[in-house]
């Protein structure tokens, strides 16, 4: 059990170091699309995997929590599991840089729960959207 926490620490560690890894673009208030400015992806156990995101110039926690979902689904697809479901997201804001740190379950059936998450639909979805994945 103490693994599984030294990895979580891990990922709140390297998820507040985001920000220092990308160059930061400036960011008008009237834009309508935030800056991506860095993913990274921890596989914290077989079926589990951290995601940490950092944006700038987000409108609010939903445009972080969307980055999250999206490099969760790529991440699902490049390991060969079609779905993932979202356990929990911390979004915190750091002036105009916000910054996400989030878990989620990969599988290659369908989950239970209320999170679920296609990962081939969502990648979709992401691109169309102009979100990038990992």
């Amino acid at each position: 059990m103490q693994q599984p926490l030294t990895l979580l620490a891990t990922l709140g560690t390297a998820t507040a170091a985001l920000g220092a890894c990308a160059p930061q673009a400036e960011v008008s208030e009237d834009r309508g699309q935030p800056v991506h400015a860095g993913i990274q992806t921890i596989l914290l156990d077989d079926d589990m995997v951290g995601v940490g995101v950092a944006l700038r110039g987000a409108a609010d926690r939903a445009d972080v929590e969307a980055h999250g979902r999206c490099a969760a689904a790529q991440y699902a697809l490049d390991r060969g599991y079609g779905f993932a479901r979202h356990v929990r997201t911390i979004v915190r804001k750091d002036g105009q840089s916000w910054y996400g740190d989030a878990v989620y379950l990969i599988s290659a059936g369908r989950p239970g729960g209320l999170h679920t998450i296609d990962a081939g639909r969502a990648v979709t979805e992401c691109a169309g959207l102009g979100i990038p994945t990992v």
